[in-house]
């Protein structure tokens, strides 16, 4: 699964009144995993969906990735929740929680994959004790907190940083990056290294999901 470059289109831009029915579409039109923004107008200042919702997409049949950032803090019991209800992957601040270490074990013992969360103004040496024990890096090319911003451009370096960092482990370690994904940002972002990209109104915006994600994938290298 690594060997590829995923699409991951953010639930936060879909339209929450057919939740199940836009997964699905996405699904179809070539997306390999769903991507969960979870906020929780604290760590972060907006309120968006809790792990009823995932839960809610498994029970209505959804079988396929479901990779979830969790920009909150508290991180632990919501962590554990997110993984009852159906999360594959699950990714948190490290500047969220008391212990990092003993929040990546949790995540680990509910049977999830693990990702570490780096805000743009975070530095990458947050994964220097922790990398051997993590499946993802998740690099925001935006500050969480709100769909739709602009891409920010320091992002491109910290990706090849973040990337050669990666290539020196024994294990695969996703990249993945959020935050201004589109046309014109994906082609960068995917030189640099990464391969697996976040994108919410550039994909549920558009009037056509498979033609959408076909164009990114022509301009992944």
């Amino acid at each position: 699964m690594n060997s590829h470059s995923l699409i991951a289109p953010s639930i936060l831009s879909a339209n929450f009144a057919r939740l199940g029915e836009e997964v699905n579409s996405v699904i179809n039109a070539g997306a390999d995993w769903i991507h969960f923004d979870v906020m929780d107008n604290h760590y972060v200042p907006n309120l968006t969906v809790g792990p009823m919702v995932c839960k809610s997409l498994r029970d209505d049949g959804i079988k396929d990735f479901i990779d979830v950032h969790l920009m909150i803090t508290p991180v632990n019991d919501l962590a554990k929740s997110f993984a009852k209800a159906g999360a594959d992957l699950i990714s948190f601040h490290p500047e969220a929680v008391d212990d990092v270490d003993q929040t990546i074990g949790i995540i680990q013992e509910s049977g999830c994959k693990v990702g570490i969360a780096i805000n743009p103004d975070t530095s990458l040496s947050v994964l220097e004790n922790i990398i051997t024990d993590i499946d993802l890096v998740l690099l925001m090319s935006v500050y969480p907190g709100f769909g739709g911003q602009e891409f920010i451009e320091d992002t491109i370096e910290k990706i090849a940083d973040a990337k050669k960092l990666i290539d020196q482990q024994d294990h695969p370690i996703f990249l993945e990056v959020d935050g201004g994904i589109n046309n014109e940002t994906i082609s960068r972002v995917s030189q640099a290294g990464a391969n697996v990209f976040v994108a919410g109104s550039a994909i549920f915006g558009s009037s056509d999901y498979e033609k959408t994600i076909q164009g990114f994938r022509q301009k992944i290298t």
